[in-house]
């Protein structure tokens, strides 16, 4: 009749995931994509190491799926111009390595990608008061 308390745990965060989605601006939702894909590499390497196939391939795909349904689909690059175009192809490669990474069951790979998400998450959490800056001007 009851569910376990796993999935009581899995209910809540869920839940807490989606509030904090729906509360939060354009900013933020980028680095919560930041995040989810830094944790998803984080648990490949951990279930790599393990030799756990499954979670690991399904943690590479999640990666790749917030890399190119998250932050590389919300890239305007109309609006964007050379940065945009560079970020593009940048998140192109990050997503070709991690798939490498799965097949040739490669840390290496999954290291990189997630330095250079590191980096990028970085940079975009130090533009954060001059978004919120420009947000309040234009209100």
């Amino acid at each position: 009749m009851f569910g376990t308390t796993q999935s009581g745990a899995n209910t809540y965060a869920k839940i807490g995931v989606e509030t904090g989605v729906l509360a939060a601006n354009p900013h933020k939702l980028i680095t919560m994509l930041f995040d989810g894909a830094l944790v998803a590499i984080a648990l490949s390497q951990k279930y790599m190491k393990e030799g756990d196939i499954k979670n690991k391939g399904e943690s590479i795909t999640k990666a790749i799926l917030i890399i190119e349904s998250g932050l590389r689909a919300s890239l305007n690059k109309n609006v964007g111009g050379e940065i945009a175009l560079n970020l593009d192809a940048l998140y192109d490669y990050m997503s070709r390595r991690l798939f490498s990474a799965n097949v040739e069951n490669s840390q290496e790979f999954l290291s990189e990608v997630h330095a250079l998400l590191s980096d990028l998450r970085g940079a975009w959490e130090a533009i954060g008061p001059e978004v919120a800056a420009m947000s309040q001007a234009a209100a």
